[in-house]
């Protein structure tokens, strides 16, 4: 018995169907494909990692550092001697 025959398939597809409307298929598809051209393209263009962008630096710098206080433990030892032996 072959798991993935196709009625399965046909079958899945349209339960898919069902459940998220062709609307929001459409729009999963064309943003599917806009992403995968987006990286073909980016995979063929080598002036892309080149150039690196000119306002990263200037926010990193603009940026405050703030210092942090390492946070306290949760599991700290009771001070209570009441029960000391």
């Amino acid at each position: 018995m072959d798991l993935f025959a196709p009625k399965h398939l046909i079958i899945v597809l349209v339960v898919v169907l069902l459940v998220f409307g062709t609307k929001k298929l459409s729009t999963f598809g064309s943003d599917l494909g806009g992403a995968i051209r987006g990286f073909k393209k980016a995979m063929n263009d080598p002036q892309a990692d080149a150039t690196p962008p000119a306002a990263a630096p200037a926010a990193a710098e603009a940026a405050p550092r703030i210092a942090t206080a390492p946070a306290e433990s949760v599991h700290a030892p009771a001070t209570d001697k009441t029960h000391q032996a």
